[in-house]
């Protein structure tokens, strides 16, 4: 079954908008009298809630009801129906379609673990659906924000310098959409996201070599750049990172090999900061000039 209305028409607003858009363990309080031991944590409580909430509706009834949910906004409901749905109907005619749409409202709701998750158990289940290649998007999609920070589009901080773990999963999840279909409606989105991350985690590279490069460990900060150019070779960063080994290089004294950096330096850079013509002066590295 396909997804019907709101995971399509969110799929629809994302590509039409394109690229960027402390409680105790039993929940006791200060009485710690005979009465807290075994009391059920918030969680449970609410599990139970809704398992008599939900129990007199049958399946249709209660998809439904997390149906309308969606369709208002109301997406905080609909997740507590749709798992509800997804608990006491795992095998019904709509657990497929609570399934994706469960996706959707996670992601709705900000809870971006949650909905990779439920985008991760989709395509094991169903890894030949019609709709894998929206679990798989999405499952991108979440870890895209995960790795985004509210004050970057104020300039404030460059997030190419904090930890990157989230990124780089969507980075792979979105090249794996390309990979696995790349005829799907959501791969031109994907494939602009790449560009993005790939100048983002180029760039996250240099930092480290640069690091790197100011404590003289000159071997690990021509790996670095290295890593750069074999593994983003159409990011912006490339030419910095070519840069980066030549002075390395030029730090090992293997001044050999930083002439051969430097040659693939020129061609690919030739208006790079450091050159003077053909000639690499070093920022870091106490080194004569080197020339190709």
């Amino acid at each position: 079954m396909r997804v019907s209305n709101s995971p399509t028409r969110f799929a629809a607003l994302l590509l039409a908008t394109g690229l960027l858009t402390g409680c105790s363990l039993f929940g006791g309080g200060p009485d710690d009298s005979g009465d807290e031991v075994g009391r059920p944590d918030a969680a449970s409580q609410r599990v139970a809630d809704e398992e008599v909430e939900y129990a007199n509706l049958d399946e249709r009834e209660l998809y439904e009801e997390a149906r309308e949910s969606l369709d208002s906004g109301s997406f905080t409901a609909a997740v507590s129906r749709l798992e509800a749905l997804d608990t006491r109907f795992p095998f019904g005619a709509h657990a497929e379609q609570a399934q994706l749409e469960l996706i959707y409202a996670y992601y709705e709701i900000s809870d971006w673990e949650a909905t990779r998750a439920a985008a991760n158990r989709f395509i094991r289940l169903h890894p030949s659906h019609p709709q894998a290649d929206y679990a798989l998007y999405m499952r991108g999609l979440a870890a895209w924000q995960a790795g985004r920070f509210s004050l970057e589009r104020l300039k404030l901080i460059d997030i190419s310098k904090r930890d990157l773990g989230a990124s780089r999963d969507a980075y792979g999840d979105f090249r794996e959409l390309i990979r696995l279909y790349p005829d799907s409606q959501y791969a031109p989105d994907a494939r602009q996201r790449i560009v993005y991350l790939r100048n983002l985690l180029s760039r996250h590279e240099l930092h480290v070599a640069d690091y790197y490069m100011r404590r003289g460990a000159y071997l690990a900060a021509v790996e670095r750049g290295r890593w750069v150019v074999e593994n983003y070779p159409k990011s912006e960063a490339t030419r910095d990172a070519l840069a980066i080994m030549v002075e390395g290089y030029l730090g090992l004294e293997m001044r050999d090999r930083a002439r051969e950096s430097l040659r693939v330096l020129i061609e690919n850079a030739p208006d790079h900061e450091q050159l003077r013509g053909r000639t690499f002066e070093p920022d870091h590295v106490k080194a004569e000039p080197i020339s190709a």
